[in-house]
Formats: C-alpha cells, structure tokens, sequence
C-alpha cells in the first residue's frame, strides 16, 4: 500500500502524483470517540507528519508516547479542552490514492462545522466508542451523511482494546447500527474493529482480531469506488462576476459546478432564456478547448446578452434545471435561535442571493429512529422538511442529481448568521390550471411578509398576537363587549383592534374578517371579532385561516328572548331572522370562554376575558418592558 522504493525521478513522482485518484473522507461521530486520534494514527504511520509536529505531540502527552490528536487539533480552544471545534484539513497519500480529510467535531454544538466538514465528502468514516455503543449524536451525523449524498459509509468500532477486542460488543454494535441505518440511502458500509490509539486494523490486520478477516481501513479507502459523476451531468455553470477589463473583451467567470463545456457549444442564459455560443474558454494558464467541472474558467460568448451575477449558463442540447420561486428542500437547522415561519430570511444559492420566507414545516426527524414528527418550527441541530418562496425564482437540480446546484444555506438577515444548510427536492408534480376554488383558497393562505420576526414584536408589545372571536346570537351584545374590551386593553397598555363590518358585507364577513386578522396578528395585534358567524363550520374556516394556535372563542351566552327583546327595541332588520324555522345560531361545542351579558356585566364579562388571556400567556407583564 504504501512506497517501498525512492524515486529517483523528480519527473516521474510528480506525474504518477498528478494522475492518482484523489479521494475526500470525513472522519464523523459523537464527542471523545476518536476522529482526531484516528486521523494523527493515519497520517503518523503513513509517514505524513513532520518532525516537529512528532515532537510537540510527544511533548504535550502525559506518558511520553505520542498524543495523535494534537496533531490535527490546531486550535489553542481545542488543545486546552480536548474536544475538537472547527473543520480540520489533512492530506497525505499512498501509492494508490491520494486523500483529503476532514476531521469534524462530535459535540452537539458544533453540528454546524461538521455538516460544512461532510458536505464534499467521497467517504465518512464514523467513530462509535466500543464501549458507549451507537449514541444519539452518531445517529444524527450518520443521518446528516446520508442526507448530505455521502454513498460509502465505514463504520470504525473504537477502543476495542479496551474491551480485549471482544468479537460479541463488535457484533452487538454492528447490528444495532444496521438497524437504525435501513432508512439511510448509503451505497455501502463497512464495519472495522479499531484501536485508533495502538493502530490495530488501520493499515493492516491487526493479530488481535484474527475473528475479523475484512481487512484494514486504509485498503477500503484505496478500493472504494469514487461515484462521481460531475462531468457526466449536465453543464451547469452560475456566474460569479462579470469581467470587463477593456472594451474588447467581456467575459463571465465562475466554478463550473458540473459537466463539460467546449467552444462553439450553444448555451441558454438563465433566467432571460437568450441562447448564445462559446466564443472561447479562458483560464489562469490560457485558452482552453474544454473545461469541465470543477474548474474556474472565465466564458466568453459570440452575442451581447445581458448577463450579471448569479444567474446561470446551461448548454442548451441539455436538460435544463428547474425554475422555480417555491421550493420543498430538507434542512439541517445550525442556528440557536429556533426557525420563525413569520421572518425573512436569505437564501444562498450557487452565487445567486435572493430573499425567501419558510411557507410551511412540513416536519423534522427523530433523531433515535428516523420518524417524521409534526412541528412547525425547528430547533439547534433538528432536521426536517420545509417549503419555501423565494422572491427571485432558482435555477436548480434536485440534491441527489446534483450536490452543488442542489444545495443551499439560509442566512438570517438581521443577524447575517447562517442558520440552516438544505438541500433542494424534485418539484412536485403541479396542476396546469388548478380550479377557481383552489386558487382562492392558495390565495388566503400565503403567508404575511416582514422582516420583523414574531418574536421581536412580542418583546416590543408585550403580547402574543390572537383573534379573539365573540360567537352569539344577534342582540347578545357582542359589538359593545367588543369595543369595552378594546378600551381596557388599551388602558392596560396592551395593542388591540375591533374588526367591524358593515351591514352591507355581512354575508362574506367572517372569512374576510379571518383574513384580516391574520394579516393584524402577523403585526402584533390582537384582534376581536364581533361579527356574524352563527355556524361552527364558519368557527372552524376561520380557526383554519388564523391559526388554531391563535384563535380564541368566546360564546355570549344570552337568551334568546332577551336578543329579540333588544333588537326590537333598536328597530334592527335582523329581527325577521327570529321567526325562522332554522336554527339561528349554532353554540360552539368547547368555547375557550362561555359568558352572559345582562344588564349590568359588561365590565364583569370584559374582566373574564382579560383575565383568560393573562391566564394562557398571550399578555405578558407590562413592567418587564424595556
């Protein structure tokens, strides 16, 4: 496996370098397993270490022996706390291959720097400790690997001498870790008894598992197959910057992100649709015939087209990528702060940035056993399915077609963190020319925008946005209990507002005062409703436009004599409606309040309600404002 003779060709050794293989792996896993010791082990005993990287390991190791992590770990953070923080790169190579790895971090903190270390992997190599077994943390990077379109996966049981290399833990493990992985899309995997510290079974068989005969790490990763197949894909190619160094020359430069590219090709510009030819391919070196991914070239074209960053050449005898402003994508969620469906944020996309707000969370995954659970937000390191609109639309390929036009980071543009990296789905298939009805009801429900989240209106108001929906018959005095309620929360420094409708629009009332209370809501306000909306089915449509979660009913319980009585005096033209045989008004089965106005308990019933809402959180203490 590795060099038995020196070169005495400088010429040679540089052109059978130049034509090896280069293979990235990731080295995977929870915290304290091994990444980092595994990785030093690797790069000592294939001679890729310098003398004084050797010194200072020995140095810094308690017993004199040589402390394997010290040398990827180059952070002082890192050294002073044993634990790995950021990506580290290593190379080294042997007579079949040559290899990038990234050792990543294993604490749950650092999920972040470890879906950035796996994102361009070939290989992931993950490090169970023997003596912990699979732990959540493994199955969370085993699950970002796969997500992230890693196909071979190696499985490195460590500290296997501190267990005296015991074949049933070995089988124990292997098995537990089968079972979680029948829902991961690996091509393969490969289990391997290790000790990373003493060297046992990473370059060659280790005489204590003569029980294990699938050979060592390091050959798997010199025999594993590279799937590869960039410049077999369509050509993709997003400009990055426009170059006008004079007036006779006018180029686009950028990272072919996949296929091949030829002068005289013909190539569509995305998003205008204007078709054009290489005129000719420029590099550092000079012109070129090909390119192919992933070189940076500049592109020059026979026609003026009006061409900018961040929009994209394909050849136009290709497929071409999808366009589209909504996307569905599975995201990895990197930020502290919980994801907030009412913010704003930016999506980066190969070079094209553009704003996109998060229409629906479909669901995130439990980590233990894959399932998909109902939520509606995501929280530090959880997983799971969005929709997304994005103001400009992107030019994209699903993820598992193509890595690097399929795959995207969310920034949050108030902080300008990046919050979650996803990658990007096939479109599902879409109606022509859906029906009326389906297009109005698509219509009510699109989502407010802002770019102020709902959690810094609560902090400024004071208050979580609800509809508070007075249900009664007519008479019952849902008007007066509606304005009284909007003065005390006034007085209390709280911010309300009456949704009122005339008698002229009585008959869409509710479905377009459920709209607009959205719409206030999404604002911070409270709303309160006092409208029409006698049936439990125009409750439950307008509980589905608000939101279940900040929708509130509160049914006027008044006798139905006592409503006749009032609107006869007031001379109202809904008395005719009492001498129906129709049920007038259907009571909703579970209020979240049931009230009686009589005479005199206006203030009574007003009280009841505030006092619901401090009682469920919605106003929060006026004092703690700052």
């Amino acid at each position: 496996m590795l060099a038995t003779q020196p070169y005495t060709d400088i010429h040679t050794f540089l052109e059978q370098h130049n034509n090896k293989e280069l293979l990235r792996f990731v080295a995977i896993g929870s915290v304290d397993d091994g990444k980092s010791t595994l990785i030093g082990r690797l790069l000592h005993d294939t001679h890729q270490v310098y003398e004084d990287q050797l010194a200072d390991a020995r140095a810094h190791s308690a017993d004199g022996e040589i402390d394997f992590a010290r040398i990827t770990d180059g952070l002082s953070a890192e050294r002073e706390q044993g634990i790995t923080i950021d990506v580290a790169y290593r190379y080294f190579a042997t007579e079949k291959r040559k290899f990038i790895i990234a050792d990543t971090p294993g604490h749950v903190q650092y999920t972040r720097n470890m879906a950035t270390g796996a994102s361009t992997a070939d290989v992931a190599i993950i490090l169970i400790d023997a003596r912990l077994g699979v732990l959540q943390q493994s199955k969370r990077h085993a699950y970002i690997a796969s997500l992230l379109g890693i196909p071979y996966l190696a499985v490195a049981i460590n500290k296997m001498d501190l267990l005296d290399f015991d074949p049933k833990v070995f089988y124990a493990i292997q098995q537990e870790f089968l079972t979680f992985a029948e829902k991961l899309e690996f091509v393969g995997l490969r289990f391997f008894p290790i000790s990373a510290l003493k060297g046992d079974n990473l370059l060659h068989p280790s005489e204590r598992t003569p029980w294990y005969t699938d050979g060592p790490l390091l050959r798997f990763l010199e025999e594993v197959p590279l799937l590869r197949d960039v410049e077999h894909q369509p050509f993709r190619f997003p400009v990055q910057l426009v170059l006008r160094p004079h007036l006779d020359y006018r180029g686009f430069a950028g990272t072919i992100a996949s296929g091949v590219i030829r002068t005289g090709d013909s190539v569509t510009v995305f998003p205008s649709g204007k078709t054009s030819r290489i005129k000719s391919i420029d590099t550092y070196e000079g012109p070129v015939d090909t390119a192919f991914s992933p070189q940076s070239v500049v592109l020059r074209i026979t026609d003026e087209v009006d061409i900018s960053r961040g929009d994209m050449l394909v050849r136009s005898d290709q497929a071409p990528p999808y366009a589209a402003h909504t996307l569905d994508a599975t995201v990895v969620w990197l930020d502290e702060q919980p994801l907030d469906p009412n913010k704003a944020y930016q999506i980066k996309h190969t070079t094209r940035s553009v704003k996109a707000h998060i229409e629906r969370v479909h669901w995130k995954s439990d980590p233990n056993t894959l399932d998909h659970l109902p939520t509606t937000h995501l929280a530090l390191n959880e997983i799971g399915r969005l929709s997304l609109t994005c103001h400009r639309p992107l030019f994209f390929d699903p993820y598992k077609n193509n890595r690097h036009t399929g795959a995207f980071i969310l920034i949050d543009t108030l902080t300008n963190h990046t919050v979650a990296a996803g990658m990007l789905l096939p479109l599902p298939p879409q109606e022509i020319a859906p029906d009326l009805e389906q297009q109005r009801a698509n219509a009510r429900l699109i989502r407010p925008r802002s770019e102020v989240s709902q959690s810094e209106r609560t902090e400024r108001l004071r208050q979580h946005p609800v509809s508070v929906w007075l249900s009664g018959l007519p008479g019952a005095g849902r008007t007066a209990l509606a304005y009284a309620l909007e003065r005390r929360l006034f007085d209390l420094g709280y911010s309300s507002h009456v949704i009122g409708m005339t008698q002229e629009r009585l008959l869409h009332s509710a479905e377009e005062a459920a709209m607009l209370c959205r719409q206030l809501n999404s604002a911070g306000l409270l709303c309160i409703y006092p409208g029409d909306s006698h049936s439990r089915s125009a409750r439950d449509y307008a509980r589905e436009i608000i939101g279940s979660d900040r929708f509130l009913c509160v049914d006027i319980d008044v006798p139905q004599e006592l409503c006749l009585q009032r609107l006869e005096t007031q001379q109202d033209p809904r008395v005719p409606l009492f001498h129906r045989s129709a049920p007038l008004y259907e009571p909703p089965h579970q209020p979240d309040l049931r009230a009686t106005i009589l005479e005199d308990q206006l203030e009574s019933t007003v009280h009841q309600i505030v006092s619901l809402l401090r009682q469920k959180s919605i106003l929060l203490p006026i004092e703690e404002k700052t």
